[in-house]
C-alpha cells in the first residue's frame, strides 16, 4: 500500500481499500523461483542433470498459481495476498522432496508418487478457486450450521462402512477403485464451520450467562448452562468419539485443541479451557484402557529406545530412525545424494518434516517451519480483519488447525507427545489433507475479500439489522445497535 497522500480516501477521511493482486504476483514469482531452485538442487544432487519431469511440475504449478491469480483479480481483488503463494511454495517444497525421496529409495525408485502428488495438487487448485468463486457470500453458510455437522459426521462415518480401509490398526481410508481418502480431513473443514456459526449465535450467552461453582463459598470457576452447551458439546463429542473409533488419534487430538481454542476466544472463558482439558485427559486414559493401538503408541513414546520395543513388528523403528535421520542432518543437511531418510517408513507423509531435517539441514526445517506458521499467522490477521463474528471465528478455527497440525506432527517425530501418524499441511504425500488445506485457502481468500472491500460494492436494499449484511464489532455489538467498530 504506498504513501497515505496518495491512497483514495473514504467520506470519513479514513484510508480506503485498495486491491491487493500487485503484492500478489510479485510474492507468486518468489514463490516460484523458490520451487525452481530446489526442484533444480534436488534433480542435479539426484541424477546429475535437470530431469525433464521437475520441470513438468514447475511449469503445471505455475500454470495453476497463475490461474488463480487471475481469478483472484477478477473476483476477489481484496482478498489477501500473501495466502495464496505460501501454500504454492510449500506446495512445491512438499512436491520436491517426496520426488526426491522417491528417486533416491533403494527399492523400486521412480517418481510416480510425486506425479499423484501434483495430479492433487492441481485438484486442490480447483477446490480453492471453487470456493472463491462460489462462496462468494460466506457468511450464508450460517444458515445451514446442522446440516453441515450432519455432512461432516456423514464423511466421519465413512471409514466404518463396507468402503473402509484399514491400515496398521487404524481405520480411517475409505477405497474406491484405485484410489483412497480420508474423509476427516474434509471434516474438519466442515466442523469448524459448524462451530463458528454455533458460538456466533450462543457466544454471547455463554460468555455472560453461566453458573458458579463454588467450594466453602468460595467462588472456584463458572461453568456453562446446559442448554447452552449441549448441541455444540454433543455434536463435537460424538465427531471425537468416532475419530476414537477409527483409531483417527491424531485427528481426534487437533479437533479437540482447535474446539477449545475456537471456544475460549468466542466466550473468553479460561475456566472452559479447563474444563475440557480435564475432560480430554479423562478421555485419553479411557482410550488407553479400551484400545491396544493406544497403549502401543504411549509404550513407544515412553520406551522408544528400548531394545525389545524397538525391534517388535510396530515397534519404535520408525520414530528412532527418524530422530536418528534428524542428527544426520545437522545445521546445513546432508543433501538429496546422502543420508538414509528415503528408507525410512512414511519419510515422505508422517515423517516429511524428518526427511526435510536431514536433507536441508535444521537450516532448511527452520525455513519451512517459518512459513507454515507465517501462513497460520495470515489466518488469524484475516481472523482480525473480519467484520463478523461467523467469519473471525472460521478464520480463526482454520488457523489453529494448521498451528495444532505442525506442532502434533513436529511433537511426535521428536517424542514429546506420542506419534500419531498426522501429515504435514501441504507438505506431506496424500490427496485428501491436500485438497482440504487448499479449500481452507479459498475460504480464507474469500473471508478477506468480504473484510476489505469497500463498503459501496455490499449488497444495497437490506435492512441494518439483516443477518446477511449486519456488521460486527471486535466486542461482538451490531455497529445497527451503536457499536462503532473500534477497539476499546
Amino acid at each position: 500500500m504506498g504513501s497515505p497522500q496518495s491512497d483514495p480516501e473514504t467520506a470519513d477521511g479514513a484510508l480506503a481499500p485498495v486491491p491487493q493482486r500487485s503484492p500478489e504476483l510479485r510474492l507468486l514469482l518468489g514463490a516460484l523461483m523458490v520451487v525452481a531452485a530446489a526442484l533444480a538442487s534436488a534433480s542435479l544432487s539426484v541424477t546429475g542433470g535437470l530431469d525433464p519431469s521437475v520441470w513438468w511440475y514447475l511449469a503445471v504449478l505455475g500454470a495453476g498459481g497463475v490461474t488463480l491469480h487471475v481469478l483472484l483479480r477478477f473476483v476477489a481483488p481484496y482478498a489477501d495476498p500473501v495466502v495464496m503463494p505460501l501454500a504454492l511454495a510449500l506446495t512445491g517444497l512438499g512436491l520436491t522432496m517426496i520426488w526426491a525421496l522417491q528417486m533416491t529409495r533403494s527399492d523400486d525408485p521412480g517418481h510416480g508418487e510425486a506425479d499423484r502428488q501434483l495430479l492433487w495438487a492441481v485438484v486442490g487448485m480447483v477446490l480453492c478457486a471453487a470456493c472463491v468463486v462460489l462462496v462468494r457470500h460466506p457468511r450464508r453458510l450460517t444458515m445451514y450450521p446442522y446440516l453441515i455437522a450432519a455432512g461432516a459426521l456423514f464423511l466421519l462415518l465413512l471409514p466404518l462402512s463396507p468402503v473402509g480401509h484399514e491400515v496398521l490398526g487404524a481405520r480411517r481410508w475409505i477405497l474406491i477403485g484405485p484410489f483412497s481418502m480420508q474423509p476427516s480431513e474434509f471434516a474438519k473443514v466442515l466442523l469448524v464451520i459448524f462451530l463458528a456459526s454455533y458460538l456466533e449465535r450462543r457466544g454471547e450467552v455463554m460468555r455472560v450467562v453461566t453458573r458458579t461453582l463454588r467450594v466453602g463459598g468460595v467462588k472456584v470457576f463458572s461453568v456453562p448452562r446446559a442448554r447452552d452447551l449441549a448441541p455444540m458439546a454433543v455434536g463435537w463429542g460424538v465427531a471425537i468419539l468416532l475419530l476414537v473409533g477409527t483409531r483417527d488419534l491424531g485427528t481426534s487430538l487437533l479437533l479437540f485443541g482447535t474446539f477449545l481454542a475456537v471456544l475460549y476466544a468466542a466466550t473468553a472463558r479460561k475456566s472452559w479451557v479447563l474444563i475440557g482439558l480435564v475432560a480430554f485427559a479423562g478421555g485419553a486414559y479411557a482410550a488407553y484402557l479400551l484400545f491396544g493401538h493406544v497403549q502401543n503408541r504411549v509404550e513407544i513414546w515412553f520406551n522408544a529406545f528400548d531394545r525389545e520395543v524397538y525391534e517388535r513388528p510396530g515397534g519404535s523403528f520408525q520414530i528412532v530412525e527418524g530422530m536418528f535421520a534428524l542428527a544426520e542432518g545437522a545445521i546445513l543437511g546432508t543433501g538429496f545424494g546422502d543420508g538414509f531418510a528415503q528408507e525410512i517408513f512414511a519419510a515422505d507423509s508422517d515423517l516429511i518434516l524428518v526427511s526435510v531435517g536431514e536433507k536441508w539441514g535444521l537450516t532448511g526445517l527452520i525455513a519451512v517451519l517459518a512459513l507454515l506458521f507465517l501462513l497460520a499467522e495470515r489466518g488469524f490477521r484475516i481472523a482480525l480483519g473480519a467484520r463478523e463474528v461467523f467469519l473471525k471465528l472460521t478464520a480463526m478455527g482454520y488457523a489453529f488447525l494448521i498451528a495444532f497440525d505442525v506442532f502434533i506432527v513436529l511433537g511426535g517425530a521428536t517424542l514429546i507427545i506420542p506419534l500419531t501418524g498426522m501429515t504435514t499441511p501441504f507438505l506431506s504425500a496424500g490427496g485428501s489433507a491436500l485438497m482440504a488445506n487448499w479449500a481452507v485457502i479459498g475460504l480464507w481468500l474469500t473471508i478477506s475479500q468480504t473484510a476489505r472491500r469497500p463498503r459501496d460494492t455490499f449488497s444495497e436494499g437490506q435492512a441494518p439489522g439483516d443477518p446477511a449484511t449486519e456488521v460486527i464489532d471486535v466486542r461482538g455489538v451490531p455497529r445497527s445497535e451503536g457499536g462503532t467498530g473500534r477497539r476499546t
